[in-house]
């Protein structure tokens, strides 16, 4: 009696649960919804990688041109060649 009783409890249990559960076509298309804003925030975010290396880029350029000014603005000025004395 126990274990028909048992048995019978854990099958109405399975078929409740089975019910409410979603179908696996629901578990698909949000699966589907969820990758493609994945996806759509990977584009975001490699456009910002992007953005971020050409900045990084300006920036080391305005730094060399930067250096270059200031080794010549720190180099002495050229020294004229005396000239031979005139007899």
């Amino acid at each position: 009696m126990r274990k028909t009783l048992a048995i019978a409890l854990m099958l109405t249990a399975s078929l409740g649960l089975a019910a409410c559960d979603k179908k696996s076509e629901d578990k698909a298309q949000e699966a589907t919804k969820h990758a493609e804003q994945a996806q759509e925030k990977m584009g975001e975010a490699q456009d910002k990688v992007n953005e971020a290396a050409k900045e990084n880029a300006e920036a080391a350029k305005a730094q060399a041109e930067s250096n270059e000014a200031a080794t010549k603005e720190a180099a002495p000025a050229p020294v004229p060649a005396p000239e031979a004395p005139k007899n």
